[in-house]
Order: C-alpha cells, then sequence, then structure tokens
C-alpha cells in the first residue's frame, strides 16, 4: 500500500483507520483483551515505527483528543450539580492526598537513587503522579463500574488532577535555578485566575440560564441536524473556553455536562454526542499507540519494565491505602489502585514545561 503522509490523502486514510478499528477490537475481544490494548497495538502496527502507513501521528492525536472531551461531557451529564457537591469531600480530599502522596513518594525515590536533582525528581513526581483520564474512565465505563461508590471516588480523583494541573503549571517556574519568589509576577498571577473565574462562571450561568430556553427554540424547528450541531456546539464552545483560560478542555466540556444534567433534552444530547465520542476516543488510542517509537522501548527494555512495575505497585498502593482509609469495602482501593497506575497525557505537559538545566 502507498503510505499515508498525515492527512493528504482525505479518502484512505478514515478508511484505513476504520478498517483497523474493525479488525483489532474483535481479534482483542477473542483474546480477552480490552479494545484500549487493540486500538494501541494497532496504532503501532500502523504507525511511522510499525509498517509506516501513518508518518504524522500527532496531527491524528491533536484532533482525536476532541474523543476525552465529548467522555467528560456524557459523564456530567449522568452527575448533576448536587451529586457533584456530594463529592466535593472526595475531589479536594482524597484527590489532593493521592496527588501529594504519589508525588512525595516518587520524587523521594527518584532523588534517593540518584536518577535526577531534587528539582527534575519533583516534576517527575508530580508528572507521573498524575492519572491517565481516557484510560481510566474506559476502563470504569466498560466494567459499568463507573456509578459505583470506587468508580465515583476514582473520578473524583481525576477530576481533581485536572483542576491541579494549571496551578501546578504556574508553580514550575519557581523550580527554575536561581529562580526566587518574585520569579512570578504576583499581577499576572492574579490576572490569570481571575480569567479563570470569569470563564468558569460563563459556563455555570449559560449551563444554568441559557442553554435550556435555546435548546427548546432549536427544537422547535424539527430539524434533528441543527440540535447535533447544538450539541457540539455547547460541548466544543465549553471546551474551548476552559482552554482559553489555561484550564483542561475536558473540565469545560464536564461542566456543561453538569449544568445540562437536570435538562430535558439530556437524553437527546446523549444520543447526539454517543457516536462522536466512541470514534474520537477509538483514534486517540490509536494516535497514542503510533506515538511509540519502538526503537527506543527496546533499547531500554530493561528499565522501562522495571520502573513501570514500581511505579504502577506503588501509586496502586497509595491509592488502595487512602481507600482503605475512607471506604469500608476493601476490594473497592485494590480496583481503583488498578484503574488510576497509567500516567496521563497531563504527565507529559508537565515534564516538557519544566526547566530545563543540569539538574533536571
Amino acid at each position: 500500500m502507498e503510505q499515508l503522509h498525515g492527512a493528504s490523502d482525505l479518502l484512505l486514510l478514515p478508511v484505513l483507520l476504520l478498517a483497523v478499528a474493525v479488525i483489532s477490537v474483535p481479534l482483542a475481544r477473542l483474546l480477552r483483551l480490552s479494545a484500549i490494548v487493540a486500538y494501541l497495538a494497532a496504532g503501532i502496527v500502523i504507525g511511522p515505527y510499525g509498517f509506516g502507513l501513518i508518518r504524522a501521528p500527532e496531527t491524528i492525536v491533536t484532533v482525536s483528543e476532541l474523543g476525552v472531551v465529548l467522555l467528560l461531557f456524557l459523564i456530567g451529564l449522568e452527575l448533576e450539580f448536587s451529586r457533584l457537591l456530594a463529592l466535593r469531600r472526595a475531589i479536594f480530599g482524597l484527590g489532593a492526598a493521592q496527588l501529594v502522596a504519589t508525588a512525595a513518594t516518587l520524587a523521594g525515590l527518584a532523588y534517593a537513587l540518584g536518577l535526577t536533582g531534587w528539582r527534575g525528581a519533583l516534576i517527575g513526581g508530580f508528572a507521573l503522579a498524575m492519572s491517565a483520564t481516557a484510560i481510566a474512565l474506559k476502563i470504569l465505563e466498560e466494567g459499568g463500574q463507573l456509578q459505583q461508590p470506587y468508580g465515583q471516588r476514582a473520578f473524583a480523583i481525576l477530576l481533581f488532577q485536572d483542576m491541579s494541573v494549571v496551578p501546578l503549571l504556574a508553580l514550575l517556574p519557581l523550580l527554575a535555578p536561581g529562580a526566587d519568589s518574585h520569579a512570578v509576577e504576583f499581577g499576572d498571577t492574579l490576572f490569570a485566575v481571575g480569567r479563570i473565574v470569569l470563564c468558569i462562571a460563563i459556563v455555570v450561568v449559560a449551563g444554568r440560564y441559557l442553554l435550556n430556553p435555546f435548546l427548546a427554540l432549536l427544537a422547535s424547528t424539527g430539524a434533528r441536524e441543527v440540535m447535533t450541531a447544538a450539541a457540539l456546539l455547547v460541548v466544543l464552545g465549553a471546551a474551548a473556553l476552559m482552554q482559553f483560560a489555561g484550564m483542561s478542555m475536558a473540565l469545560g466540556a464536564f461542566l456543561a455536562g453538569v449544568m445540562l444534567a437536570g435538562s430535558n433534552y439530556r437524553h437527546e444530547l446523549e444520543a447526539d454526542i454517543e457516536p462522536f465520542r466512541g470514534l474520537l476516543l477509538a483514534l486517540f488510542f490509536m494516535g497514542v499507540g503510533m506515538s511509540i517509537d519502538m526503537r527506543v522501548v527496546m533499547a531500554t527494555l530493561g528499565l522501562i519494565i522495571a520502573a513501570a512495575i514500581a511505579i504502577t505497585l506503588l501509586k496502586a498502593g497509595i491509592v488502595a491505602a487512602l481507600f482503605r482509609a475512607t471506604c469500608p469495602n476493601r476490594g473497592d482501593g485494590v480496583r481503583a489502585g488498578s484503574v488510576l497506575t497509567a500516567a496521563g497525557e497531563f504527565s507529559f505537559v508537565l515534564v516538557l514545561s519544566g526547566p530545563r538545566d543540569d539538574d533536571w
């Protein structure tokens, strides 16, 4: 087959991706593996480090990240504001405890082993403490566990991690060599916080008072495609607004979903968004697989396996310990720990945004 360079062939590229998805998932099911594994493996095979059928996976990943955004919107539709308030202790208590405890443990271990200096250890600790939202939620959703008590607590941890990205990024300049308390201008920080608060307020007010009349007006036209367009506009508009504020796009979509959870059009919105969510999530995982350089993996396979085992056990153990202290069911801690072990997309953001010096 002729090689596909990025998105140059608008017909063969979607045909290839759809064919890979249709073939890989049934094979994974026969082997009793998750669909996520199938998509990752398929991405490796067709990516630049496999057969090279697709040379520019970054363009696919950028678009497919919308799958995570749509997934968070659908989760928000199932979670009314009153239920979100009921989770506030889990979000700010359990979520903060997991992030701090995991980051401190991993940073201390890296520094003690002499793998890096204290700055690098601290950045790496927080980066690896983050979990993969897309993977964790997909696993919980496939098992029907998202509405279970442990699934709700695991989701609370993921939500806190998303909210903590901006404060962590704001603190990174302070870790640069020679940085002091004046490294970050107070006015800039205050402006950034004000922008975040304003954007959240816009999403909340619009979702509570404007969207229902807007959707009722569109529904009166009787045009189904207009409602589908409106659903996508709501999700992507909220995501873009939060991205402008410097927050996660997924967080904006989630807030929009929560605001519409009590809407009369909730089920119609869910039906309109669901097909896009599934396809884009599959594309996201394939894009991640395409980005895996198997040459680097094979060259450092021993180190990768050892580090993966150590980090997985530490993260799972910390989550299990926290759950055991707050949840009567001991098995919930083990299940939540296994779901939250994978490092997330924000791990790369923190590492790439960290200071570049000999100590890091």
